[in-house]
């Protein structure tokens, strides 16, 4: 599940507390080189974000995003909406079959990418219409 914050250093400090575990590192998405960030369809290099995560039992991970100013699923998200709960995820084998088939369903992709090293791909599904949230699908080498 992933939150939209503005501070996440702050943001951090408050679910380490509440949770009982240590401060996770803040870590950046990366250069746009690896990243390849793709936002409605268009090439994104100055899209960039700072992220944290924990890991809270098997299989469930709360994941915070700072985004930094430009156009995005997360600054849009956080100029609209304001902080808070942006998505949830899914581990996905076929990205690209995968996106195809959610597309039949009606959701759209908004913003597409790679993280760790080119060794993941993500997809934003917009699937606010039917199911009043947004997906993100996951895949890993």
């Amino acid at each position: 599940m992933g939150f939209i914050v503005r501070d996440i250093e702050e943001t951090k400090q408050k679910f380490a507390a509440l949770f009982g575990v240590e401060v996770p590192e803040t870590i950046g998405c990366g250069e746009y080189e690896v990243t390849q960030t793709e936002y409605k369809g268009e090439a994104a290099p100055e899209a960039k974000c700072l992220m944290a995560f924990f890991d809270l039992t098997p299989g469930v991970q709360l994941e915070l995003i700072q985004p930094n100013e430009a156009a995005s699923t997360w600054h849009d998200y956080l100029e609209e909406h304001g902080e808070g709960i942006h998505h949830i995820a899914f581990n996905v084998q076929g990205m690209k079959k995968t996106v195809i088939e959610c597309e039949k369903y009606g959701m759209k992709l908004m913003q597409k990418g790679e993280y760790g090293g080119g060794d993941g791909r993500y997809a934003y599904m917009d699937a606010g219409k039917d199911l009043k949230c947004i997906i993100e699908l996951l895949e890993n080498d």
